[in-house]
């Protein structure tokens, strides 16, 4: 196959997961939301059980006028849906799907460049609460950059732990090392990973920027139509790229049984259980104020991260002797 062939398939493929998985986790939103909190509205668009929720919220979002408010920045406000979407769509080049040539692009360090594109995400945050000459908005935006600064530290250390375990930053390589006992001596890495990817997408309960109790809608306040949407399908994007990661550094990637013809099956299968528990997050847990999302973060994620680290050193150090 022509290298030209093989690069337009390979960023095809990346492509239509980067439409089509998200809207699957949404529609799971809707549904897995509905029966916890007993939320009967989900369940009606289109009959058996509600399965045209998530087109009916398209068209609506689709039928709502695209407005730019007057004191606005124009170009930065309009930009900014754009900015928080292509960071994920790249974090998917590099995440594998299975064993061999199952991935988008295989890079040696392909970790690195996961955890330094996924930041950039915040700069949607300020661009949008910058450019929206409302104070909610700007408040929702600092907030934002706040909780990036802080939860960005225990998650490449999270991660930086599995690395060093199999000595490589390629995320296919880090899979091909995983072991299963993995499972209980990377497992605070594992959380901490998790629930600072959680808070890195600003999903509940780390939602401070946007609080609409108090924010209205924080950063979002002044996006209607299409580009509220994209901001939305951000978020979801967002799920799937951390689910993905979680059980690829995590979980074992592509491993179980028939892994060479099932591979992708279970990587998809754990990505969407992951998946589920952010879901599950969102209904079971209360939003956390400003100063305790603080305080988790420096007083007991970083000091677990570091001492993780630490004891990964030792296991590699009296592994290689």
């Amino acid at each position: 196959m022509d290298w030209w062939l093989e690069l337009v398939l390979r960023v095809v493929a990346v492509t239509v997961a980067f439409l089509v998985l998200p809207l699957l986790v949404g529609q799971t939103e809707h549904k897995v939301m509905a029966h916890m909190q007993a939320r009967l509205g989900p369940m009606y668009a289109g009959g058996f059980h509600g399965w045209a929720q998530l087109i009916a919220d398209g068209v609506k979002f689709m039928q709502k006028e695209d407005i730019t408010p007057r004191a606005a920045d124009g170009p930065v406000f309009k930009l900014a849906p754009g900015v928080a979407l292509i960071p994920y769509l790249l974090a998917l080049l590099v995440i594998p799907l299975g064993p061999g040539d199952l991935v988008g692009q295989p890079l040696d360090i392909g970790l690195f460049f996961v955890l330094a594109i996924v930041g950039i995400g915040v700069v949607a945050v300020l661009m949008a609460g910058w450019a929206s000459a409302n104070k909610y908005s700007l408040l929702g935006g600092l907030r934002g950059a706040a909780q990036l600064m802080g939860y960005e530290l225990p998650f490449v250390l999270a991660a930086a732990s599995v690395a060093m375990a199999a000595g490589t930053l390629s995320l296919p390589r880090i899979v091909e090392a995983w072991e299963p006992w993995w499972l209980l001596w990377q497992l605070p890495a594992m959380v901490i990973f998790f629930v600072a990817g959680v808070a890195e997408i600003r999903r509940p309960p780390f939602d401070m920027p946007i609080a609409d109790t108090e924010l209205v809608f924080g950063y979002m306040t002044e996006y209607t139509g299409l580009r509220f949407a994209f901001f939305l399908l951000a978020e979801y994007v967002g799920i799937v790229v951390i689910s993905a990661l979680t059980a690829t550094l995590f979980l074992g990637g592509w491993h179980g049984p028939m892994a060479e013809s099932l591979g992708w099956l279970w990587m998809l299968l754990k990505t969407g259980a992951v998946s589920f528990v952010v879901i599950w997050f969102r209904v079971a847990w209360p939003r956390m104020r400003e100063d305790q999302l603080q305080r988790l973060c420096w007083l007991v994620m970083v000091p677990i991260a570091l001492a993780q680290l630490v004891l990964t050193a030792a296991v590699r150090v009296a592994m290689a002797q």
